[in-house]
């Protein structure tokens, strides 16, 4: 019979209400019964419940008791059966009983071996034990004394492992207590111990490292200098292959040899102790300890190797100071490349900003005390010679370069100043007379240098040049200055210096070479065939401007043909013209002052002479041999424009003295005759000036030019004073074809002068009731229509 089947017996057969068949279901499928406990309390009326659990119970009790009607004869015999099995078990009890006192008997003596058994197995455990211990304890005093005998022989990094291999591998299971106690005492005695020891023979290294940073340092600065010359070696070929090839001699090519060198091979310093205290730190776990410690002690040495001595000249101490900054930067790098991250790139950086703001500072400092060139240029060489060596290393060095451009106006001052003193010392033992060049080493060392030859034909020997000794050595001086400042403009921080040199270059052929020429010309000191020497070298100075400005380029690999452009010629080159006609103007200014004590026409004629001869005045020939010598002399240096000038203002001159003599308040007459005289000076210098026109050349370029024409003005005036109708001079066609050259209050000064008498007292007896001339009418007329004019 199913649950079903009987719940609905007990439900037919009981008398109950809905909510107690509820509870009944709930309690027969065997749910939870919280939920109506907790509502019934909630509601108050857990009597009720109870009423209805009783009432279940009471069902569930006959339920029961006809489950046990239905099934008795079932259960009676089960009953039954039990009973046979309780008499089974009886039987089997004794036999069990029977055999286990029969085996507790035969088993007796087993028990006994077993327990002697036993007792051996424990003995064998204890002495197998107590051999394991041993072995343990053997093992570890081997390690102990093996790590004793690494440290005797100073092998800490081998001991070093012996010990982490006993901290590791045996210390927590050695089996003796005051064994394991000693060696967990003794350990970290040891790694102090190794410490120390480490930690000193570093210590002996950095003063050692420190001690050989300066050898580092000029090794590597060596090597540098060494490959700088090897490039200005090919760089100069370069340059003589390109004037070469300028000159028409071929083509040429070039093998560029590159020697390949290891810089760790060259630069060789032992590390080994640095590597092996930062692994022994590192091994006893502390290498963050001994990187600071590292890097303390280094940065101290910088400090110190930054001070500069106080009793050595910094001239003197230089190259050792940044010698040994080359040295310790060096082994920085190569302890940041190779030691494991011992150094920092942050810490390198650090140090190296500090080095280079004490550097620039020290430069800055001594530069502005120095008072040679040549000094600042070794120190400069030397400091670009140290940022080639860093830069190789990756350091920047641009700051230190950008001191030695800051410096460069310092540097070049004082150049300055050494090349006035040479060139003042050269003009002032200047004999300023044309060189004189036996051999053509000679010529090739005075001219062809410094291209100042007017033709490329070699001359005869002995060779006399338009210039003196002067301009070569003035040249010598400026090609000097040039390589001067190239050395200290080279390796700076711009590639490109040839502007800045052109700068320098004009400013010492303005500045220097032009002031003191121009001193020499305008100190009063000197004559006229120095004045004209002078000018003639200005001339060669000039010519030379080109080839320093080549010279220029070619130092600074700039391509010759971007300065042959006129555009880019130097601007001495016009100052140094406007100082040669400077020069012409004084040599004029004397010419004409010795002219003038050759002259002399107030004193050397005698304006109312009664001699009617026509040999002239002496003064006159003196006069013409001057002028002979001077042109001679000038046409030997001079170019023929500057000979034509020459020329041309001393005529132009004594034409304008002949005139002045006329118009002289110490002339009160002049008569005729003098007027005669005068007029035969004339021509004969008259004479002079054309014939010289010819010889000197000066008709073949200028064919319509002549010196006859700077006598003009003397010439037309001698002409009116000598012509038969001077009173033409009023006519307007004719003064213009033939006086037009003549000033009318000139005209009319001279003309109120002139007395067509003889000077003596018997002269104006004998001539009083004389008939007077047509030309003594005419020139009368002339005067009257003169003072209308006026």
């Amino acid at each position: 019979m199913d649950a079903k089947t009987k719940r609905r017996i007990v439900t037919e057969n009981g008398d109950t209400t809905g909510e107690d068949l509820v509870l009944a279901t709930l309690i027969g499928n065997g749910d939870d019964l919280g939920p109506i406990v907790r509502h019934a309390f909630e509601t108050g009326r857990p009597e009720a419940l109870l009423h209805q659990l009783k009432s279940v119970v009471r069902k569930k009790e006959a339920e029961i008791e006809e489950l046990c009607k239905t099934h008795y004869e079932e259960f009676i015999l089960a009953v039954d059966e039990l009973r046979g099995v309780l008499v089974d078990a009886e039987e089997l009890k004794s036999d069990l009983s029977s055999d286990n006192y029969r085996l507790q008997e035969v088993g007796s003596a087993l028990l006994i071996k077993l327990e002697e058994l036993l007792e051996s197995y424990a003995i064998k455990k204890n002495v197998t034990g107590a051999i394991k211990m041993g072995k343990i304890c053997v093992q570890v005093l081997d390690l102990c004394v093996k790590c004793n005998n690494h440290i005797t022989d100073g092998q800490f990094y081998p001991a070093l492992k012996t010990i982490d291999l006993i901290e590791k591998n045996y210390l927590q299971i050695i089996p003796v207590k005051a064994l394991k106690m000693v060696i967990e005492k003794t350990i970290p005695v040891i790694k102090t111990h190794i410490e120390k020891k480490v930690t000193s023979q570093f210590n002996e290294w950095l003063v050692h490292v420190r001690s050989s940073a300066k050898d580092i340092g000029q090794t590597a600065i060596g090597r540098a200098a060494s490959a700088r010359q090897r490039d200005e070696e090919m760089l100069d070929r370069q340059r003589k292959a390109e004037e070469q090839n300028l000159s028409g001699f071929g083509d040429f090519s070039f093998t560029l040899e590159v020697e390949d060198i290891d810089e760790d091979s060259v630069l060789k310093f032992d590390l080994t102790p640095l590597y092996r205290a930062y692994h022994i730190h590192t091994c006893l776990g502390i290498p963050s300890q001994f990187r600071e410690y590292y890097y303390r002690n280094r940065l101290l040495q910088l400090t110190s190797d930054l001070q500069i001595s106080s009793v050595q000249p910094f001239v003197e101490s230089y190259q050792t100071f940044l010698a040994q900054i080359a040295g310790y930067f060096i082994v920085e790098d190569r302890v940041l490349r190779t030691a494991g991250g011992l150094l920092l790139p942050d810490q390198l950086e650090t140090m190296w900003e500090t080095a280079v703001a004490k550097i620039t500072s020290v430069l800055e400092e001594q530069f502005s005390h120095m008072d040679s060139a040549t000094h600042l240029l070794l120190v400069k060489d030397y400091v670009t010679l140290l940022g080639a060596t860093l830069r190789q290393y990756g350091y920047e060095v641009g700051p230190v370069l950008e001191v030695l451009d800051k410096s460069q106006d310092k540097y070049h001052g004082l150049l300055l100043e050494e090349c006035q003193q040479q060139i003042t010392t050269v003009l002032t033992n200047d004999t300023y007379e044309q060189m004189l060049m036996k051999k053509d080493t000679d010529y090739e060392n005075n001219v062809l240098l410094f291209h100042l030859q007017s033709s490329d034909i070699m001359p005869a020997f002995p060779y006399i040049a338009p210039f003196s000794s002067m301009v070569p050595d003035a040249c010598r001086i400026v090609r000097s200055f040039i390589k001067g400042s190239v050395d200290y403009l080279s390796y700076g921080m711009h590639a490109n210096y040839f502007d800045v040199l052109r700068k320098y270059l004009d400013k010492l052929l303005i500045d220097v070479l032009n002031e003191v020429i121009l001193n020499t010309i305008t100190g009063g000191s000197i004559g006229v065939s120095q004045a004209m020497q002078i000018a003639a070298n200005i001339t060669f100075l000039e010519r030379a401007c080109d080839y320093f400005l080549r010279h220029a380029a070619q130092l600074c690999g700039i391509p010759v043909r971007s300065v042959q452009k006129p555009q880019a010629t130097l601007m001495a080159k016009v100052v140094l013209k406007t100082s040669r006609d400077a020069a012409y103007i004084t040599l004029l200014s004397l010419v004409n002052t010795k002219l003038d004590e050759f002259m002399a026409l107030t004193e050397n004629i005698n304006w109312t002479t009664e001699d009617t001869s026509q040999n002239g005045n002496e003064y006159m020939n003196e006069v013409i041999i001057y002028l002979d010598t001077l042109m001679s002399t000038a046409q030997q240096i001079l170019p023929l424009d500057a000979l034509y000038k020459v020329g041309s203002g001393a005529l132009e001159h004594i034409s304008n003295s002949i005139v002045s003599a006329f118009l002289s308040d110490s002339v009160k007459r002049f008569n005729a005759n003098a007027v005669a005289i005068i007029n035969h000076d004339l021509r004969k210098l008259e004479d002079f000036s054309d014939e010289k026109f010819h010889i000197t050349g000066l008709s073949e370029i200028n064919p319509e030019g002549s010196f006859r024409r700077c006598l003009v003005e003397a010439r037309q005036l001698i002409n009116l004073l000598i012509s038969s109708q001077p009173e033409n001079f009023m006519n307007p066609v004719i003064r213009e074809k033939n006086y037009n050259a003549l000033d009318y209050k000139k005209v009319a000064s001279i003309c109120e002068k002139f007395k067509d008498s003889p000077d003596g007292i018997f002269g104006s007896l004998s001539s009083r009731n004389t008939k007077q001339s047509s030309r003594k009418k005419s020139m009368d007329m002339l005067k009257r229509r003169l003072k209308d004019f006026n």
